[in-house]
C-alpha cells in the first residue's frame, strides 16, 4: 500500500475506557506522534504526515473532546490516555510532537510514562503549566472564555483568528487557507460540547521540578510571530532539560507548521534522522 492511500483510509479507534479514542495511523519505520492545539485535531498536521509518513510510522490522535473522541464523561489525564493509545499500539519509545496543547501533553507523557518517549519537540508552549503574563493576552482569554460561555460560536471564531495571526499581525495578514483550515477544524470540535457543561480534564500539578529529570532530547520550533508568552513558555523548557535546543521560523506565529510547512518538515525531519 503506498503512502498516498495509506493517508485516504479511515481513522482507527482505540476502545479506552471512558468512549472511543480516534486516531490516524500511517506509514512506517519509527513512530512518531503528532499532537495537535486546543479545539483542532489531527488534521491540523495535514501538512506534516504525508512528508514523516514515507519513513516514519506517523500516529496522529484527536485527544480526548477533540475531533472525532470521544469527549470525557469522568476524571482523565492526557498522559493516561496517550500511554494507553501506545500500550494498544504495542509501540514506544516514539517521538511526541506537540503544538500548544500538544506540547503539554508531550511533556505531560513524558514525565509520567518515560519508557514511551523517545524524544520531544514542542512548538507554541512547554509544559502543562501554561504561565500567561501578557495583559492583552490575559483580557483576550478572558472574553474568548466569556464567548464559550455564551455560546457565541461566531464571536469566539473570529477572536481565535486574531490568535493565529498573533500579536503582530491581523488575521487578514495569514493567509486565508490557514484560518479556513482552522475555523473548521475548531468549529468540529466545539459544536460537540454545551456551553456549561463540566471540564473532566485533571491537571498533572506542577512538572517544573520533574522537568530537570528528562534525558530526551527535546526541541522547540518558534514562529516568530507568536506571542511572547508561548515563545517564553516553549524557550523555558528546552533551557531547563538537559538536552535541549530551540530554531525559530520566520514569518509564523502560532502555527508555523501550517504557515511555513515546508520549513517545519525540514527542521522535524532533520531532528528525527539525528536520533
Amino acid at each position: 500500500m503506498t503512502v498516498a492511500s495509506e493517508l485516504a483510509s479511515e481513522l482507527s479507534f482505540f476502545a479506552s475506557a471512558d468512549g472511543d479514542l480516534a486516531y490516524l495511523d500511517v506509514g512506517t519505520g519509527d513512530p512518531v506522534v503528532l499532537l495537535h492545539s486546543g479545539f483542532a485535531d489531527h488534521r491540523v498536521f495535514d501538512d506534516q504526515i504525508p512528508a514523516l509518513a514515507g519513513d516514519f510510522r506517523v500516529i496522529a490522535p484527536d485527544i480526548r473532546g477533540h475531533g472525532f473522541s470521544a469527549n470525557a464523561s469522568r476524571p482523565f489525564r492526557w498522559a493516561d490516555d496517550l500511554a494507553g493509545l501506545l500500550h494498544h499500539l504495542d509501540l514506544g519509545p516514539a517521538v511526541l510532537v506537540g503544538l500548544c496543547m500538544g506540547a503539554a501533553v508531550a511533556t505531560d507523557t513524558a514525565l509520567e510514562h518515560p519508557e514511551l518517549v523517545r524524544a520531544i519537540v514542542v512548538s507554541g508552549a512547554g509544559t502543562s503549566a501554561f504561565e500567561y503574563t501578557d495583559p492583552e493576552l490575559l483580557e483576550r482569554q478572558a472574553h474568548v472564555g466569556q464567548l464559550l460561555a455564551a455560546g457565541d460560536l461566531e464571536g469566539w471564531l473570529d477572536h481565535f483568528a486574531q490568535g493565529v495571526a498573533g500579536p503582530h499581525r491581523t488575521p487578514d495578514e495569514v493567509a486565508p487557507s490557514v484560518i479556513r483550515r482552522l475555523r473548521e477544524l475548531t468549529t468540529h470540535t466545539l459544536l460537540k460540547h454545551t456551553p456549561g457543561e463540566k471540564d473532566w480534564y485533571v491537571p498533572l500539578g506542577d512538572p517544573w521540578p520533574r522537568v530537570p529529570t528528562l534525558d530526551a532530547p527535546v526541541l522547540a520550533i518558534h514562529g516568530a510571530l507568536d506571542w511572547p508568552d508561548s515563545l517564553a513558555m516553549a524557550n523555558r523548557f528546552t533551557d531547563t532539560v538537559p538536552n535541549g535546543r530551540s530554531t525559530t521560523i520566520e514569518g509564523a506565529a502560532h502555527y508555523p507548521n501550517m504557515e511555513k510547512p515546508e520549513e517545519f518538515n525540514a527542521i522535524l525531519l532533520d531532528f528525527l534522522r539525528s536520533l
